[in-house]
């Protein structure tokens, strides 16, 4: 079973990893794929938060809540009979169908982990003293087994925590447990001002549960641009998401003689008649299990474990990422450093200074409208380089598809745009977008800018109309821009296209 190091110790595998999510697996199949011994230890469904109760079953509601806003939309585009009992809503239909499909998800994860030859330990791990070893209590209920492998990596991502106050454990629900939901609440309160709380109160609102959205301080999302979060907010309330602001907190729930919960804030406020509180203020590594401080490995506040830029723990041969290092906290972030790291760890000497960057990383979230961002923010930009070094870019309108509609223009959803350029060859340093497609947009702009695209390399590029996306490559004034590129070939001025390397 043993393999053997170049110092003579031995060793049961040549890189054993502590959690099955995406980017646990990723890395330790991209491992085995260059001949390591390997093995995965999970006590949960494999996948993760991801597959199980984060992006994948949270985008079949958003699929759900997206068709349930076309339903409502249609009598604009000449269709009837939203009003009438021919369309009606299955919570429990389309809950039984995500959980199947997460199930076959887990099998698929389970089947690729197989026939990469990677092994499969079922139980909780722990590092012993020192980092010597790692100690997995079988789910079974046997004995206790010890591992030693020459690398190890924790990959144990994150979970959902609550914050104190009375009744707030007893009567609320995390994000995990809105899947677990055997029915659409007919009334939620949902507490938080990130991207799940914002997420999960479109979901509800759009498939018919009366909303509220409770902030601790002004507005949602105040760590993104200005721009996404004020049109956001002006969005939710568009939409009949009643927003509590400035409210610190919820400071109880208590149940009144139906059943239903009121919520207390700490402003004062309450809330009555509730079914369901789904609390999403925060998230904590999953830490608490591993026996961290006794093996020496470095944690931080809040108990992420502390990396430098190729993975490594400041012990030999214990490596970290994914949530559990608090990262940028995404799963295809930890793919990627999972893959790198396994090229570095086993892939050759050409691999030997593989690493992932954590710089421009485009994400979405999967509000109502949806929101693309990468890169930084007007106010991290001028901080960055100076107010007089940032030129901004940005525009406002309603999508093509809310043409036909015969309501005030005021009334229609809006999308808006802004790309924030700095310096005299105006790189793009932020592209920020909220509208109607902007989730299926941003990959391509996202290459771009880790290309180094200039304002003129967006404006090098034609338009695709009619579109939302050509509003980006043809941003007021379009081609006045100082004329560099930020490309290997140019595409300036009419320049060919590039030619490969026979």
């Amino acid at each position: 079973m043993s393999t053997e190091s170049g110092d003579d110790e031995s060793y049961d595998y040549d890189y054993l990893v502590i959690g099955a999510g995406s980017g646990g697996i990723a890395s330790a199949r991209r491992a085995a794929s260059y001949g390591a011994k390997v093995a995965v230890v999970e006590k949960g469904r494999l996948g993760g938060t991801c597959v199980n109760v984060g992006c994948v079953p949270k985008k079949v509601m958003w699929n759900a809540a997206s068709i349930a806003e076309t339903l409502h939309d249609m009598k604009h585009y000449g269709f009837s009979g939203y009003d009438s009992d021919a369309i009606s809503f299955d919570w429990g239909f389309i809950k039984e169908n995500r959980d199947k499909y997460i199930v076959r998800l887990n099998g698929i994860y389970e089947r690729n982990m197989a026939n990469s030859g990677v092994h499969s330990i079922l139980g909780t791990a722990s590092f012993s003293e020192g980092a010597k070893g790692v100690v997995v209590k079988p789910d079974d209920g046997s004995d206790p087994v010890t591992y030693k492998a020459k690398n190890v990596l924790i990959a144990t991502g994150g979970y959902p925590t609550l914050p104190d106050g009375e009744g707030i454990r007893e009567h609320a629900i995390s994000s995990d447990g809105f899947f677990e939901l055997e029915e659409l609440p007919g009334k939620a309160v949902v507490v938080g001002a990130g991207y799940i709380a914002v997420e999960l109160a479109g979901v509800l609102q759009a498939l018919g549960t009366d909303t509220s959205l409770v902030v601790r301080k002004g507005k949602a999302m105040r760590e993104f641009d200005d721009m996404i979060a004020d049109t956001l907010d002006d969005e939710m309330q568009r939409q009949g998401i009643n927003i509590y602001r400035n409210t610190n907190g919820v400071k109880k729930i208590e149940l009144d003689s139906d059943g239903l919960k009121i919520v207390t804030l700490n402003n004062g406020e309450v809330i009555g008649g509730v079914d369901t509180v789904l609390i999403a203020t925060g998230r904590s590594p999953l830490v608490e299990p591993l026996n961290l401080p006794d093996a020496g490995i470095k944690q931080r506040d809040g108990g992420y474990v502390v990396t430098d830029e190729y993975s490594a723990t400041n012990v030999d041969g214990v490596f970290a990422l994914g949530d559990v290092c608090g990262n940028v906290e995404l799963t295809p972030m930890a793919i990627a450093a999972g893959r790198r790291l396994a090229d570095r760890l086993f892939g050759g000497p050409e691999w030997k200074d593989a690493k992932v960057s954590y710089d421009n990383v485009p994400t979405v979230v999967f509000s109502h409208p949806p929101v693309g961002t990468i890169g930084l923010t007007e106010a991290q930009a001028i901080e960055k380089y100076g107010e007089g070094n940032v030129k901004i870019y940005k525009s406002k309108f309603s999508n093509l598809y809310y043409g036909p509609w015969q309501v005030e223009a005021d009334d229609k959803p809006k999308t808006a745009m802004k790309l924030v350029c700095a310096g005299k060859d105006e790189l793009v340093v932020g592209l920020h977008v909220i509208g109607m497609g902007a989730d299926e947009m941003l990959q391509g702009f996202g290459i771009a800018m880790k290309m180094g695209a200039t304002k003129a390399d967006f404006d090098a590029c034609v338009a695709i109309h009619p579109t939302a996306s050509e509003e980006f490559v043809t941003m007021f004034p379009w081609g006045l821009s100082n004329q560099v590129t930020g490309a290997k070939h140019s595409p300036l001025n009419g320049a060919p296209s590039p030619e490969p390397s026979i």
